[in-house]
C-alpha cells in the first residue's frame, strides 16, 4: 500500500529542479479551477473541489504576493499544502512546468484506448458525466463512484469497496490526487487491465505511477493562457475552457 500523498511527493521531487530559476507571472483561482502562469509563459490547471471552500475572510493568506514568487515555493504545496486549494495551487504549477514530449500523446478522448467488451465491469471514481452514455453503450456495465451527494446517489462503503475490487477497468478522477484519496482508492482494486487517471488535473509525467495500477494518463494542455485565465476569473468550468486547451493522452505500460 502506498502512503498517502506520496504521488504528490514524487510529483515535487521531479519537478522542484525545473522549477527554481522560473517566477510566477499570475495566479487565479477560480470557482472550478486554479490556474497559474509562469514567467516564461507556460500555464497550469487544477481543480478546485466543492470542499475546497474555506470559511471566513481570508482564504490564502499569502493572496497579493504570488506574482513575482519563486515558482519552486509554490510547487511546495504539494508536499505542504494544509488543505485541498493549497494542493491544487502545487498541482496547477506542477502542471505547467511538465511538457510532454512530441509523437508521446494525441487529443484522442481516453476512453478509445479501452476497447471495452459487452460485460465488462467499470468503476468510474468521479463522475465524468459526457462519458456515461458512451461508456454504457458498448454493453460494459458502469459504476460510479462519487463523493459529492450533489451529483450522485453515493454508493455505501460496502459497495464501493466491491465496484473497485471487481472492476475490469477503472477512470480515477484526478481531484483524488488533490483531496489525498487517490493512494486510497488504488489499493482497493483488484486485478483490472487497465486504469486511467484522468481530467485537467492531471499530471503527465509517467515516472510518477511506475508502482501503481495506472495504465493510461489523461490530462490537458493550456494552449492559450490569457483565455484560459480570464475564463476562470470569470467563474467558468471545463466546458467554457475546452476550447483554449488541448486534451492529452499517455500510455503509462
Amino acid at each position: 500500500m502506498l502512503k498517502t500523498g506520496i504521488i504528490l511527493k514524487r510529483l515535487y521531487e521531479q519537478l522542484k529542479s525545473s522549477a527554481e530559476d522560473r517566477k510566477v507571472a499570475d495566479l487565479r483561482i477560480g470557482l472550478s479551477y486554479v490556474g497559474i502562469k509562469l514567467d516564461n509563459g507556460a500555464a497550469g490547471l487544477a481543480a478546485v473541489l466543492p470542499e475546497s471552500a474555506v470559511r471566513g475572510c481570508t482564504v490564502l493568506k499569502e493572496a497579493g504576493t504570488y506574482v513575482g514568487l519563486p515558482v519552486v515555493e509554490a510547487l511546495k504545496y504539494l508536499v505542504e499544502g494544509k488543505n485541498a486549494l493549497r494542493r491544487a495551487v502545487g498541482v496547477a504549477t506542477a502542471n505547467a512546468l511538465v511538457l510532454p514530449k512530441k509523437g508521446d500523446n494525441d487529443d484522442r478522448e481516453a476512453t478509445t484506448y479501452l476497447n471495452l467488451q459487452p460485460e465488462e465491469k467499470v468503476a468510474m471514481v468521479g463522475l465524468f458525466a459526457p462519458l456515461v452514455e458512451r461508456i454504457r453503450s458498448t454493453g460494459a456495465t458502469l459504476t460510479i463512484v462519487e463523493r459529492n451527494p450533489e451529483r450522485l446517489d453515493l454508493l455505501s462503503p460496502e459497495d464501493k469497496e466491491k465496484a473497485l475490487k471487481n472492476c475490469d477497468v477503472a477512470i480515477i478522477t484526478a481531484t483524488t490526487l488533490l483531496n489525498n484519496t487517490f493512494e486510497e482508492t488504488i489499493d482497493l482494486l483488484g486485478a483490472p487491465r487497465s486504469v486511467v487517471l484522468m481530467g485537467p488535473s492531471t499530471p503527465l509525467v509517467p515516472e510518477i505511477f511506475n508502482d501503481t495500477p495506472i495504465t493510461h494518463l489523461g490530462g490537458a494542455i493550456v494552449a492559450d493562457s490569457a483565455k484560459v485565465l480570464q475564463v476562470i476569473s470569470e467563474g467558468g468550468g471545463t466546458p467554457a475552457l475546452r476550447p483554449y486547451l488541448r486534451f492529452v493522452n499517455l500510455i503509462n505500460k
